[in-house]
């Protein structure tokens, strides 16, 4: 039995067979540790889908921003982007099925955080003032809101860059909107923890004040081994207990995965079957 944490698919199917093959992934022995955007942009957004639905008793998945994405466009509350390659799993079949499972996924997943090695996962990063503890708590606020009867109000009101920093009284949609913008779409903030939002690119390039959220001194999750992806210009990057999965399969980089009891890397080249031209 082995576990394999996977950097963003983002509909990339072909390259993620592959990646399995090359892994030899058994369904019934191990488990798969999903980065979030599974879906959107690459051209297999349904059959990435459809094979993580069929596979869910072997799988762990926190959501990403294309998957809120997603989410807002299915029900109609966001206009699809011109990138956008969602429609075939809005018209399939089983797409209803598809999108209430995921919406019912994490934006967090951790194991026991006193055991040796032990790993939490999220798609793009925590505030520095956040433990493990306090992190977990604030996902499950926003999975609540996701999961209830009045899902459709929080998916209209995610989008949005404020507040940037993170207040522990705050309420309402600003709460749930930091929370997720935290988890799903951070890169870089300062000391303070005030997010940045319209940085995508490298590390030399981070605008002066700002840093990436892993090195910000005294980080309060510092202790715990996170594994995460979104920024895909960082590439591949082992670091101060991070372990950033995301080397920009849908660009023409590799897709990713690490073995957790090993910390193995094993890689893929992108396939353009995969690339919607």
């Amino acid at each position: 039995m082995a576990t394999y944490a996977i950097g963003d698919i983002q509909g990339c199917y072909h390259a993620f067979m592959a990646l399995l093959a090359r892994l030899k992934f058994n369904a019934k022995h191990d488990i798969l540790w999903l980065v979030g955007d599974l879906i959107n942009r690459g051209s297999g957004s349904l059959e990435v889908l459809r094979w993580c639905y069929q596979h869910q008793l072997s799988l762990k998945i926190v959501l990403g921003n294309h998957d809120l994405h997603a989410l807002a466009v299915v029900h109609g509350l966001k206009p699809a982007h011109k990138s956008d390659t969602l429609q075939p799993s809005i018209d399939a079949h089983d797409g209803d099925d598809l999108f209430n499972w995921l919406r019912h996924q994490p934006l967090m997943i951790a194991q026991d955080g006193h055991a040796q090695n032990s790993y939490a996962m999220v798609h793009a990063g925590l505030l520095p003032k956040w433990t493990l503890e306090d992190a977990l708590t604030y996902a499950r606020e926003v999975e609540a809101a996701l999961q209830s009867d009045n899902y459709l109000d929080f998916l209209a009101n995610m989008y949005g860059n404020q507040p940037k920093q993170w207040q522990a009284d705050l309420k309402g949609m600003d709460r749930l909107r930091v929370i997720t913008n935290a988890f799903t779409r951070l890169r870089v903030c300062t000391a303070e923890g005030e997010m940045e939002f319209a940085f995508k690119g490298e590390l030399p390039d981070i605008p002066t004040g700002y840093m990436p959220w892993f090195d910000v001194p005294d980080r309060q999750s510092q202790a715990t081994h996170i594994i995460c992806g979104h920024w895909s210009a960082l590439g591949l990057r082992q670091r101060n207990n991070i372990f950033a999965l995301d080397t920009g399969c849908l660009w023409g980089g590799q897709l990713t995965a690490m073995c957790l009891e090993t910390r193995e890397i094993t890689q893929v080249n992108y396939d353009p079957r995969d690339v919607v031209r």
